[in-house]
Formats: C-alpha cells, structure tokens, sequence
C-alpha cells in the first residue's frame, strides 16, 4: 500500500475508517519494507520483528544447499508449474512456516500463545503457532486440496487460512484462497470473531490491494483500497461501529511494502547463460559434484524486482562471484549489486553495493569504531562511493532518501544463511523475469531496494508509542509494539 495511493484515497472518500484511523491516531508514510521488499520476507518481518538473518526467509525463489534445489513461493502459476505445483504448495503452505523461517525466532502467535493470550488470524503466509489445526475436507474444493494439503499445520488459537484450515464453522467461503476473494474472507470470518468474542489478538490480512496493483499498477490502487476499506468497516460494524470497536480495540493498519511501476523486464536467466544456470527440471543433485564443462555452475533467483545468484560449487564460490558481479553490472536495468566479503575464517567482514554508474560502497555494522550512524542510530564502517546508494553525510549522519536503512537492509539480508552470494536490485520500472518468464509488465511490482517500491503506510490507533520514537520507523518494528501492548518484554 503506497502512501501516496492511501492518501489520495482518503482524499476520495473511498477509505472512510482508514481515514479516521490517521485522523485521530499516528501516521506514518514513510514505513519502510525489508530488502528484498517482496512478500515472504516481508510478512517473516512483520511477524518476528526481525530481519532475515534471523528469521532466515531470503525471497520469493531461493535456492535451498542443503536440498540442492529451488524453492518457490508463487512468483506466478506458470513458475509454479515448472517446479511443480505440488512443491509449490507443499513450501508454501508447509515449510515455508515449519521449516523455513528459523525456530530460534518466534512469531507473534507463539509468543502471545504461551502468554495465553487468544490469537487470531486470517490467510497470511506467515502463521506459525502453538496450536493444531487439520485441514478441511467439508467442501468439494477442499476436498480436492486435501489431495496435495493433507498435514496438520501449528497455529493460532484461531485460524482461517484459505478454507484449507479453519478453526471455526463460519460459513465464510475464499475460493481457495482466490485473488479477489481473499479481502471478502478475512472480512467475514473476522466479523465472526468480533461478534463471538474469539480474540485479543487478530492479524487481518488484506491481500487483494497488492494482486490489484501488480495487475493495474500502483495508480489503481486507489479502488483496492477503497474495497479494503470496506471490509474493515464490516469487522467493525460486528461490534456496533467503528466508535464502539475503537472503544475495545487498539488497530495497527500497514503496509509490508509498496509497488513501483513496470514497464521493462530482466531476464537474468539468459544474461549470465554463459556460467551455466540451473534450470527448474534439472537434477540440482548435480551441485554435488565437482565443476564440470556441461553442469551448472550457478543457482539464479529472481524476486519480482530482486534477484539472488548462488554458487553451486564451493571450492570456486569466489572466483563465480566475481563473474556474477562483473556480468550483472553490465546488465540494462540492474541498479545496484550487492555481495558480501568474508574473512579466513568465512565470516562476514563487509558488504559491498555497486553501482553501475557511481562504483562500490564497502560497510560493515560499526560498533563504537563506526564512523557514521544511520536515522535509526545505527553505527557503521562505511569507506567508498557514498552516491552508489545516493548517500549524503550531515554532522555523521548518513541519509539515503532513495535506498531508505539501506545499509541495515542490505546487511541483513546478505548475511542470511539462506541467501545467495550476490543480489541484484532492479532500477525504477524494471523487473525480472521470473522461472515462468512472467512479469508485470503495464502493471506494478515490488522486491527492490529502492524507496519506490520500500515505502509502505503505517498507521498507529490505540497503541503506545516508543519513547522516542523510531526517526525511520520499518516494518520490524510493529512486532515489539504488540507485545507491549499486552504486557509483554520483546527482548525475551
């Protein structure tokens, strides 16, 4: 949701509870995304409150070592069937919770869970609780899911997740989770919940606004969010109307990130050929092995408008990485590459940002020893071009209005275990085509680091605020505020 576009709905009279959200509580337009700013690592975020070097969700399509193979998430259909849409399903809706995202790092659920707080949710990809939930089978569509969705997932108290699992007989229908639909089904089962009672906790996810961007582009979200707007009022009209529900309830409205438009695409697949790429249908089991002429030498991952480029062989990791990089920053519409350098003992020693046009910038979080600090007061050692990331120093402080927290974000998202050796951001109206060769072009997308597509609104109702508040909020920071809303320590 772009701020932009929330606002000139506001203007419109389409979003009548949003706006009375930002009238009457704390808003923020300038919230800003993880990096990639693409929706798995987004929502793993939101609901951790950390960054991917701990929750370990790397993008949208990875490349899993000790698998050695893919992982896709749902670039598009047509992806999904070149992996297989039962992998697809199965890491989506099975791993992506139970094996993907790091059980060093709990979700909100399982921490308000054990605090016997009652959660909620409604289809998110992010889930993960301390109760079962079987999947259903009462329906023809279920039915036929249950095919492929066949295990118990662990979840909220309360879970509704694309009529494949539902903790209650609502009545509620999603098509299977159809875009669309979703917004109507969050609405009417989380209705329900208001008028029994069922939660102090709900995550409501509203999913339609971002599939009617990336179809229309970021301009048409004005009537999305218009049709968000309305399922808000349904949920709380079920407790008498927004003044009664605000009486009881304290809401936290946000955007995991926004949408930039499309109008070119990448095909990285194609740009770094000559290294060898693994293509989906053949056997990673090849990665095994020693280099060969004819095997694959690299794992290419495309995020929408990020990408990840992993080495498939150790023993050359580095000298692939250098002709990764030296291939990507000759590619049109690649705007910035990023990798990491490692010390003897191969840990992290510092990161580098390339631009094609402005060279490298070198950082390493600082410490005491840094010597410059970013808006969130963070210390870093930063030696280089400063315009790689468009970045400007006033009295030590280094303010990056076109990549916002870029250092933190790339940071974090290179020193992901799950990540690739190299990433790639795409320039403003780019983006890369994915294992299906699907983009959105004459539409809009997301995943760079940019701030076109990494600034999201947030919006503040009932809920206290830190003291002193965020000088950059980001999406990581809703989290430790829902736990303080019931009394709980974050840093535990």
């Amino acid at each position: 949701m772009a701020p932009a576009m929330l606002e000139r709905a506001i203007d419109a009279g389409v979003a009548p509870v949003l706006e009375r959200l930002v009238r009457d509580g704390r808003y923020v337009p300038d919230c800003v995304a993880a990096f990639p700013s693409v929706t798995p690592v987004c929502a793993a975020s939101i609901v951790t409150g950390s960054s991917q070097d701990r929750h370990e969700i790397p993008g949208m399509n990875w490349f899993h070592r000790e698998e050695h193979r893919y992982v896709e998430y749902g670039s598009s259909f047509r992806a999904a069937q070149r992996f297989g849409i039962a992998r697809q399903l199965t890491d989506t809706v099975y791993n992506m919770n139970r094996a993907h995202l790091s059980s060093q790092t709990p979700t909100l659920f399982e921490t308000l869970d054990d605090a016997d707080v009652r959660t909620a949710g409604t289809t998110y990809l992010m889930y993960r609780g301390r109760h079962r939930h079987e999947p259903q089978r009462d329906t023809a569509l279920t039915r036929v899911a249950s095919t492929l969705i066949r295990h118990a997932v662990m979840g909220p108290r309360e879970l509704f997740y694309a009529d494949i699992f539902a903790s209650q007989r609502t009545g509620c229908r999603s098509g299977l989770g159809m875009p669309g639909v979703r917004d109507k089904h969050s609405g009417c089962v989380s209705a329900y919940m208001v008028e029994h009672d069922l939660f102090d906790f709900l995550l409501l996810s509203l999913p339609d606004n971002d599939w009617h961007s990336h179809k229309r582009g970021p301009d048409a979200q004005v009537h999305s969010i218009g049709q968000a707007d309305l399922q808000l009022a349904r949920v709380m009209n079920a407790a008498g109307g927004i003044d009664e529900f605000l009486a009881e309830h304290a809401v936290i409205a946000m955007a995991d990130h926004s949408q930039a438009p499309v109008t070119d695409t990448i095909a990285l697949q194609d740009e770094l050929a000559e290294l060898g790429v693994l293509g989906p249908s053949r056997s990673a089991r090849a990665a095994q092995d020693g280099p060969r002429a004819a095997e694959p030498r690299i794992a290419v991952c495309p995020s929408q408008r990020a990408a990840m480029v992993y080495a498939l062989h150790e023993p050359e990791r580095d000298a692939m990485r250098a002709s990764v990089v030296a291939l990507a920053l000759a590619i049109d519409g690649v705007d910035l590459v990023l990798w990491l350098e490692r010390d003897a003992h191969d840990a992290p020693r510092e990161a580098v940002i390339a631009s094609p046009d402005h060279g490298e910038l070198r950082f390493a979080p600082g410490g005491v020893g840094g010597n410059v600090l970013d808006p969130r007061g963070e210390s870093w050692s930063v030696d280089g071009a400063l315009a790689a990331i468009d970045g400007s120093l006033s009295d030590g402080l280094l303010l990056t209005p076109s990549y916002p927290d870029a250092l933190a974000r790339a940071w974090a998202a290179l020193t992901c275990p799950n990540s690739g050796e190299v990433l790639l951001s795409a320039a403003p109206g780019y983006e890369f085509l994915d294992w299906g060769r699907q983009a959105h072009v004459g539409g809009g997308s997301h995943g760079s680091l940019h701030a076109s597509d990494s600034l999201g609104a947030l919006v503040l109702s009932g809920v206290a605020l830190p003291a002193p508040e965020p000088a950059q909020w980001a999406i990581r920071d809703v989290a430790p505020l829902v736990l303080r809303h019931f009394g709980l320590d974050p840093q535990r």
